[in-house]
């Protein structure tokens, strides 16, 4: 009679069933462009898909330790694996000099190889493109580096990240981009790539609205042009309207774009000229636009026309450089000082050159009549004998007086003040250069001026709201490292109120300030840089009416938002902008990993991958009490290495040590022996110069 328990034992049966349940077959593939278009209801052509690396599929199984190896074709064999179905015992030995030996059977890894996405290295190359294309201006190069970077199955990509770019930027950028998607239209960017475009797009803007806040005002006006163009169909707004939610920000641009913008009588001259109209010129080429009508005017007189060709122009924010540059041509020729006079009082009568305008341009005049005078020696003096007759005459403001001196003189500023913008332009352009805060921290100790530290945040918030979203990143992030270093936050309060003052003069240069100051103020919140309640101080120091009240009321309302720290840490591309408990989590991670037995260069690497260097005196507090914990000094050479490369600088290393000295109480329940040990550690400290001369006496005190 056969046995009961057949021809397995309970333990096989067991064996059989785990190795069964276990076998995982892999079979994946990198999710393709034309995937991730059908998901969004765009039609593109197919891109290629990444070729799977390594070997074949189906004999690839993961093992317990979750790497890759080849396994038999009847599930034994290889290392980490089950083994075969049926194998009980332990495995045998390999013999090499066994005749049924099979290479197959020798343990290996599998060696990976990178799979490159085609759609990504399509979008970093098209992001230079666009760059070079904004400081050019070149049209015919722009389509042609994007015919020689082919994959024009991707092209609607590329009109997603034009447009995105130039939300973030000047009005200049704006026009220049509809002006490059008009020129590309049909001959680069076919019809249906340019929908498939703007319908990426219209998807992406509840994301590109977290950042910007006129998102939906912009994307309308960007669809209305496209339309205006007639490289959009009207029809694409309804089809676009019905496939996407009712909710979403999509929507809202449509309905923006037909509302305010297409139904509009003679929307299409609107349109174009929102802007600045077809031309996409640079600031020089502004200058000598200027130049050319102002003279012309002297020549002909005609006052009427020369107003009309002010007003073409189409840059009122950039009128104070007709103001200045009329002046000059006043004071260069004087037969023409009448006729330049009665221009700029119709203009300022006209409301064609604001107030704030034509003050800014005598102020700019006057900053330079020092440089002005090498070249018309007189300058000084019919500077001054102007100023009197445009003010009687009722279209120069009488405040002008006020911050240019008392008897209707020109007070030179300050000569000490003077030098130190001069110098903390150079510094702060450097530091953009180079993103070198512990140089640019050493620059400002040696200056000397603390008393100047609102100016400094002034000048550096100022440069950076005219540059790009990385600058705008790394004045945030120096903002955060001057605090903990070196200015107070009575120094950071009094800074932007300098910035808010003159919010209404900075607006004339840079149209979306209000708003970047906004996010500037959040930010100095969201880093601990600012309390929510120094911001009602900001505001009780400011006129209630004016711009830079409604700045921080609209700083308090991004910081009341949902998620809203997050999101402001992100506003600018969050390059280093972590929150505090992320960097703290690395560093501490990254010293564990050197404590177990890492080598000091890659710690020194990893602390310098942080790009924080404001923060490292995290890393020696943290450091230091990981001493102290493992009784292990082997921390000190990895600080000794960090001060020896420049990577820790002796006011991090101090501030370090401080810390910790502030929390030798606390960190005395925890580890009883802390105040001999933290002794030590400050004389090793002092004795290899890693401390300031300032630390020893308060160390003395405090240790105990």
């Amino acid at each position: 009679m056969a046995s009961k328990e057949g021809f397995l034992t309970n333990e096989q049966r067991e064996t059989l069933k785990i190795a069964s349940q276990n076998v995982e077959i892999l079979s994946s593939s990198p999710k393709s462009p034309t995937s991730f278009l059908s998901e969004h209801h765009v039609k593109a052509p197919a891109g290629g898909k990444a070729p799977t690396a390594g070997i074949a599929v189906r004999h690839v199984r993961r093992s317990h330790s979750g790497k890759f190896v080849r396994v038999k074709k009847e599930g034994g064999g290889g290392k980490g694996t089950w083994g075969k179905l049926l194998d009980a015992d332990s495995e045998s030995p390999i013999d090499r000099n066994d005749p049924n030996y099979d290479s197959g059977e020798e343990p290996y890894q599998l060696v990976g190889s990178t799979i490159t996405d085609p759609l990504d290295e399509y979008k970093k190359a098209v992001v230079s493109i666009i760059e070079e294309y904004f400081s050019t201006g070149d049209v015919a190069l722009a389509a042609s580096d994007l015919k020689e970077l082919g994959s024009s199955e991707y092209h609607s990509y590329f009109i997603k990240r034009l447009v995105s770019i130039a939300l973030d930027r000047h009005d200049k950028e704006k026009e220049m981009a509809s002006v490059l998607l008009s020129s590309l239209y049909a001959d680069v960017i076919s019809p249906i790539q340019i929908r498939d475009g703007f319908f990426i797009l219209l998807e992406s803007a509840d994301d590109l609205a977290v950042d910007i806040l006129d998102a939906v005002d912009i994307l309308a006006l960007f669809l209305a042009r496209a339309v205006v163009d007639d490289i959009l169909p009207p029809a694409f707004l309804t089809r676009a309207k019905k496939a996407l939610p009712e909710s979403s920000k999509g929507v809202q641009v449509i309905q923006t774009a037909e509302k305010s913008y297409l139904s509009a009588p003679h929307h299409a001259e609107l349109v174009e000229r929102r802007w600045g109209g077809s031309t996409h010129i640079t600031v020089e080429e502004m200058k000598k636009k200027i130049s050319g009508l102002l003279r012309e005017y002297v020549e002909n007189g005609d006052t009427f026309e020369a107003c009309r060709c002010i007003r073409e122009l189409g840059v009122s924010f950039f009128h104070h450089e007709v103001v200045k540059r009329a002046l000059i041509l006043a004071m260069d020729i004087r037969t023409s000082e009448p006729l330049i006079m009665k221009l700029l009082k119709e203009a300022a009568e006209e409301g064609l050159i604001s107030s704030s305008q034509m003050v800014k341009g005598f102020s700019r005049l006057a900053e330079t009549l020092d440089d002005l005078a090498l070249d018309i020696p007189s300058a000084n003096t019919l500077f001054e004998s102007l100023v009197p007759k445009a003010i009687s005459e009722g279209w120069l403001d009488a405040s002008f007086l006020k911050s240019s001196g008392e008897d209707g003189g020109v007070r030179a500023e300050d000569e000490k003040v003077k030098q130190y913008k001069k110098e903390i332009v150079a510094i702060i352009h450097e530091y953009f250069l180079s993103d070198d805060i512990p140089e640019l921290i050493r620059s400002l100790e040696d200056l000397g001026v603390p008393e100047y530290n609102p100016l400094f945040l002034k000048k550096l918030i100022t440069l950076a709201m005219d540059r790009k979203n990385r600058e705008k990143e790394m004045a945030s992030v120096l903002l955060s490292a001057l605090h903990i270093e070196i200015f107070s936050t009575e120094d950071i309060v009094n800074g932007f109120v300098l910035l808010l003052e003159s919010a209404e003069d900075t607006e004339l240069d840079i149209l979306d300030a209000s708003n970047e100051l906004a996010l500037f103020l959040a930010r100095a919140v969201i880093d601990d840089v600012l309390a929510p309640l120094n911001l009602e101080e900001i505001g009780s120091k400011l006129r209630p009416d004016c711009s830079g009240s409604e700045t921080v009321r609209m700083a308090q309302s991004l910081i009341s938002a949902r998620h809203a720290g997050e999101r402001i840490l992100r506003c600018w591309g969050g390059g280093t902008g972590w929150a505090v408990e992320d960097a703290k989590d690395k560093i501490a991670k990254l010293l564990e990993e050197y404590e177990s037995g890492g080598v000091v260069s890659e710690a020194c690497q990893c602390i310098r991958d942080l790009g924080m260097p404001f923060f490292n005196h995290e890393v020696v507090k943290k450091a230091l009490v990981m001493a102290m914990e493992k009784k292990n000094d082997r921390m000190l050479h990895l600080l000794q290495e960090c001060f020896n490369e420049g990577l820790i600088t002796i006011n991090q290393m101090t501030k370090g040590f401080t810390r910790i000295k502030d929390g030798l109480d606390d960190l005395a329940l925890d580890i009883p022996n802390a105040r001999e040990k933290f002794s030590f550690y400050v004389e090793h400290a002092q004795e290899k110069g890693w401390l300031l001369p300032s630390f020893g006496s308060s160390a003395a005190d405090g240790s105990h």
